[in-house]
């Protein structure tokens, strides 16, 4: 019955099912395993910023460039801040104990010893930076030289939270916090790295550190998962139409070798076949148009 298989038609059916079958699942389980991997580094990561928090701060200079190891670890860095080119970040979101709460970073560039800035976020503030009032409310940077602490972030990029990449703001207040967005702004070079302090002087609020990239369970996490079922659903499409051609090609087979034909619209008993009427002849138990017209002059 199942002799079929062996045709030239159905080893093409099988070879690309036995080939599309371990592909799926191959895929599939490489897909599981890099959401296995960025749910092991975003455990990582969560482990080095509880490390961090506890450790004792670390020159800059040690810990560049920023990579998934040194984000977050705690820097210190000594110079004097550029208060005429202190800049506000707009749009920017602070968790609290009510819900999410929309402000702005207050950033100022430290000029260090050797000639480069460093942007230190020194806080966040509620309100919108486009207020003259909310504006006035970010406090001017300390005078003379300081020694800043604070939490190691890498620049940001146009897939950052909270990022505007597009441009178009006023005179006063950055996008995005980068080297590259700050190198037209400033007539010295700036590190491409930034800090948001531990302690920042009121009425500041302090910005809690961010993951870095590629070690949280963001969305290309999730697409890893959502990537893993279609491959393993893809698998088991193929076995289920692989069974269900099979199960169909072997029951016409049965039904030849017990001498079951289908029948068909033109076959015998159908309406042009040999057992129905002739073209012209009328069916049994009908009359013809002659017979039912009535005699003339009745």
């Amino acid at each position: 019955m199942y002799r079929f298989l062996l045709t030239p038609r159905w080893w093409g059916i099988n070879v690309f099912a036995v080939l599309a079958i371990p592909f799926c699942i191959f895929m599939g389980s490489w897909q599981l395993s890099r959401f296995d991997d960025r749910v092991a580094s975003h455990q990582q990561q969560e482990n080095r910023s509880a490390d961090a928090k506890a450790a004792a701060p670390r020159p800059l200079q040690g810990l560049l460039p920023v990579d998934q190891v040194t984000s977050g670890r705690q820097a210190s860095a000594r110079g004097r801040y550029d208060a005429e080119h202190q800049l506000l970040v707009p749009g920017r979101t602070l968790q609290g104990k009510h819900g999410d709460r929309q402000g702005f970073y207050v950033l100022t560039l430290l000029r260090t010893d050797d000639g480069k800035a460093l942007p230190v976020v020194r806080g966040w503030l509620p309100g919108d930076a486009n207020s003259t009032a909310d504006a006035a409310k970010a406090p001017a940077p300390p005078k003379g030289e300081v020694t800043v602490v604070g939490a190691l972030q890498a620049s940001e990029n146009q897939g950052t939270a909270g990022v505007q990449a597009g441009g178009g703001l006023p005179k006063g207040q950055l996008g995005m916090i980068s080297a590259a967005s700050l190198v037209n702004i400033v007539p010295y070079g700036v590190y491409d790295a930034w800090i948001t302090l531990t302690d920042p002087p009121a009425p500041l609020h302090a910005v809690p550190p961010a993951a870095a990239e590629g070690s949280g369970l963001d969305m290309k996490a999730f697409q890893n998962l959502g990537y893993t079922g279609e491959w393993f659903v893809f698998a088991g499409f193929v076995l289920f139409m692989w069974f269900r051609l099979v199960r169909r090609e072997a029951e016409a087979a049965r039904d030849a070798a017990l001498g079951i034909v289908p029948e068909e619209p033109g076959g015998p008993g159908g309406p042009s076949g040999p057992g129905g009427p002739r073209d012209g002849e009328a069916a049994e138990g009908t009359e013809s148009p002659e017979e039912t017209r009535e005699p003339q002059g009745a």
